[in-house]
């Protein structure tokens, strides 16, 4: 496949390609938690709105026919994982389509550059051919994108899409080098000059991501910054839900957002009320997302709640947690009362979801009114 950014058609092939290998202010304690986390270095003003951590992958997506899903013995409409060598054939198979960076932490920045925030993105990629397109692709949205790539280890991350006639989407996905970000790959002080550090669940699950956001989160808290966690989906969850509950008791989680499914695997209650009110207390700020039911905001005891922004048709649900939460920080980062930041998340919500893929189209900053004065 031939380099391009996010947009632009892929129309020929190399014919060998290689094998995808401020000022000082005093340091603020935090009263809400008993169990708090000492400030270590001087607080300053932050540069930056939000740096997050997640899984660097480019998403790959092409218009196919039903016979090439039955060829490569694919489930239609489905998600499986797969490895180096099945994303290979794949990737060789497919016909001319469009490469764009993706990852469920990676589209909330792309939401909150949109409408303005000044963004870091930390993930790992390969020194690939993919590895570039999605730096390339991060960086013209303006996001801060800094880590370097591997020279060792598997390629760069990537989701092949294939789309059939019936807009059926049929994704694998193959992690690759994101789930070897090690702790030694941080960039420390750009994690210091962000108002917020935000994690993606997801990439929680790999030992060595795992201890590089320990590592984040250990000098966002010395910076005084907020810590922003996803729990990124249920079987994430199953896997991790004692190291969860142990970072939202040890009060080392500020905004945490959920949909109704994630909350109630975390708590282990079939009742969205009671997992609600389990968690509540535990967090300064819990957001939880209830498709077409909306979203509520608890915040410091105090609960807001917002209805769903209408949408003429939904096409794609994919990235809607990923965008909601865009809209939400970006309005959070700017001092919006938590219902505006709601209705904010809503809007971003119902945009991605009227189109095919994980990204805004429309204006999102027109989309949003005076919401954004």
């Amino acid at each position: 496949m031939s380099l391009f950014t996010a947009g632009m058609k892929r129309t020929e092939r190399p014919p060998d390609r290689a094998r995808l290998p401020a000022p000082r202010r005093a340091a603020r304690t935090r009263p809400y938690f008993s169990n708090q986390i000492k400030v270590t270095h001087i607080v300053t003003e932050p540069t930056l709105d939000v740096v997050a951590i997640g899984n660097a992958i480019v998403d790959v997506i092409s218009r196919e026919e039903d016979d090439f899903i039955v060829r490569h013995a694919l489930t239609k409409g489905g998600m499986q994982l797969i490895d180096a060598d099945q994303a290979e054939a794949l990737y060789g198979a497919m016909g001319a389509g469009l490469e764009i960076s993706g990852g469920s932490a990676a589209n909330t920045l792309a939401g909150m550059a949109a409408l303005g925030s000044k963004c870091g993105f930390i993930g790992q990629v390969f020194e690939d051919q993919l590895g570039e397109v999605f730096s390339h692709d991060v960086h013209s949205l303006g996001i801060r994108f800094e880590t370097a790539a591997a020279t060792d280890g598997p390629p760069t991350a990537r989701c092949l899409i294939m789309v059939t006639p019936d807009a059926q989407r049929t994704m694998n996905t193959f992690l690759g080098a994101s789930q070897f970000l090690p702790a030694s790959a941080l960039d420390l002080d750009m994690i210091r000059s962000a108002r917020i550090l935000y994690l993606e669940g997801y990439l929680w699950d790999p030992e060595q991501p795992r201890a590089a956001m320990r590592s984040a989160i250990e000098a966002a808290r010395g910076a005084g910054r907020q810590i922003a966690f996803t729990l990124s989906d249920a079987f994430v969850i199953e896997r991790h839900r004692a190291d969860f509950l142990k970072l939202i008791e040890n009060g080392e989680i500020d905004i945490l957002f959920s949909n109704e499914t994630e909350i109630c695997s975390l708590t282990q209650k079939n009742d969205f009320e009671s997992a609600v009110a389990a968690v509540a207390g535990k967090v300064p700020v819990l957001v939880v997302t209830r498709s077409e039911q909306g979203a509520i905001c608890i915040k410091d005891g105090e609960r807001h709640q917002c209805a769903a922004a209408p949408v003429e048709k939904v096409l794609d649900t994919t990235g809607a947690g990923d965008l909601f939460a865009a809209g939400f920080l970006a309005g959070h980062v700017r001092g919006k009362a938590p219902v505006q930041c709601l209705e904010m998340g809503a809007i971003a919500a119902a945009e991605v979801i009227s189109h095919y893929g994980a990204r805004p189209e429309a204006d999102l900053k027109a989309l949003m009114g005076g919401l954004l004065a």
